[in-house]
């Protein structure tokens, strides 16, 4: 249910804004408290799929390690392949947190809004409660979600730079000389999944508190 309804609104994000994107979904009983719920599920999946791409170019220029005269042509070919979806997935992590940021505004700003809507201050005062506490986990998961996307950066910093260098140089010396990169990739790659598994965990501490 929930793609055919993405399936039925895509024009309007595409042509529209995001608000309008919003009212339109809400007319099906979908809200924005519904779409930030799956925007969070989509983000800790880029990210999961970013940790499995990263480590797949680690082993693609680990391989080189072991080479002993075989087709550079072929591994070259492999390396870049895995950077580029590397590329990809770290691209997809940046679109979801844009998506996230989008979502939140406008619930936050609409939950705001329907503060002065009440007439019981008893009530009023626990949802205002509840919406400080909510954007107080929020804004827990969103720094944890971008420090991790910064670290995405020396990765494929690296990855870009050796798959550069062997397209120039299919040659054993270029081996030997990207051989010695491969360390400092696996500490950077190995740093960038610890900080994607912490936002992870916060999207689920985030998650619970907006349910």
């Amino acid at each position: 249910m929930r793609y055919l309804l993405i399936l039925m609104f895509s024009v309007v994000t595409l042509t529209g804004c995001q608000s309008t994107y919003y009212s339109a979904m809400e007319t099906v009983g979908y809200h924005k408290r519904d779409i930030m719920v799956d925007r969070v599920e989509d983000a800790k999946t880029s990210q999961q799929e970013a940790q499995q791409e990263f480590t797949s170019a680690l082993a693609a220029l680990s391989a080189l390690s072991g080479y002993d005269g075989g087709e550079l042509e072929v591994m070259y070919e492999a390396i870049s392949e895995r950077y580029e979806d590397s590329e990809e997935a770290a691209q997809e992590v940046s679109d979801r947190i844009s998506a996230i940021e989008d979502v939140s505004e406008a619930l936050f700003e609409e939950w705001r809004q329907e503060l002065e809507l009440y007439t019981s201050d008893k009530l009023r005062r626990s949802s205002e409660q509840k919406l400080k506490a909510t954007q107080s986990s929020y804004q827990s998961m969103l720094t944890a979600m971008k420090r991790a996307e910064k670290k995405m950066t020396p990765v494929l910093n690296t990855l870009r730079d050796n798959t550069l260098y062997l397209k120039h140089n299919l040659n054993a010396n270029a081996i030997g000389s990207i051989q010695g990169e491969v360390a400092n990739l696996e500490r950077d790659i190995q740093f960038a999944i610890e900080q994607m598994n912490d936002a992870i965990e916060e999207s689920e501490r985030f998650l619970a508190q907006l349910k």
